[in-house]
């Protein structure tokens, strides 16, 4: 894993990532854990590039602040950039989500490398 890789995933606000927060703001919004989950997809698809068969990875840490809204139908792109690796299997991402020149949401989130295998021996599955 090379410190410094980055990543860049456009999408749009739309369907799972919104929230009208039970109605109670009169219109659908990209929301915290929708803004969280596609900064987390964009670090684990950075990751899964770069490792090797049979490797992947699992979040295990988010601090996250989301600093503006985005609504419905806005094009957004999630980023990640992977700052540090510890023993080969700690990977610490810096990760952000824009529309446009607007920063929507910035943080950190980090993700522990696994083998697939053993992963799934473990849940039981396979």
């Amino acid at each position: 894993m090379q410190i410094g890789s980055e990543r860049t995933d456009e999408f749009t606000v739309e369907g799972r990532v919104t929230t009208d927060v039970g109605g109670t703001i009169g219109v659908t919004v990209l929301s915290t854990p929708g803004m969280i989950g596609m900064m987390e997809r964009t670090a684990a698809l950075l990751a899964f590039d770069e490792l090797p068969d049979g490797k992947a990875t699992v979040g295990f840490a988010v601090c996250i602040k989301h600093v503006a809204g985005a609504l419905e139908g806005a094009t957004c792109t999630a980023t990640a950039r992977l700052d540090e690796v510890v023993e080969d299997r700690k990977l610490r991402f810096r990760v952000e989500v824009r529309e446009g020149a607007r920063t929507i949401g910035v943080g950190t989130h980090e993700r522990r490398v696994i083998d697939v295998a053993a992963h799934a021996q473990s849940a039981g599955v396979g």
